[in-house]
């Protein structure tokens, strides 16, 4: 079992904005690699009526010490009044990837 802290942040966005968020969150080390996933339909209720919207998804590797500073970050430049941040332990992993997350959203660097 993997217990170093990482996580997994899906963060939905609406068409033509994953992108900027993103490359904000890597830039920022809140992130090591963000995917995005383009093109879901999501459903839900929003201000008493359901809502059906094309959206893009970010899927965010990231450590658990930063997921505060990353709500907030994407509080900050997201179009949505109240963006989904959702926030996932991993299990289990490449040992190696792991590594390279922490390393890269503490700031050590090195790239792969």
């Amino acid at each position: 079992m993997c217990n170093g802290g990482e996580v997994v942040v899906l963060i939905t966005t609406p068409r033509g904005e994953a992108g900027r968020i993103a490359k904000h969150l890597v830039e920022k080390r809140l992130a090591a690699c963000v995917n995005i996933v383009e093109g879901i339909t999501s459903y839900y209720w929003w201000e008493g009526k359901v809502n059906e919207d094309r959206e893009d998804l970010l899927i965010v590797k990231t450590l658990r010490d930063v997921v505060e500073d990353l709500i907030r970050e994407v509080k900050k430049i997201h179009p949505y009044t109240v963006p989904e941040v959702i926030a996932l332990p991993i299990v289990e992993g490449n040992k190696d990837y792991l590594e390279w997350v922490r390393r890269e959203v503490t700031g050590g660097g090195g790239g792969d």
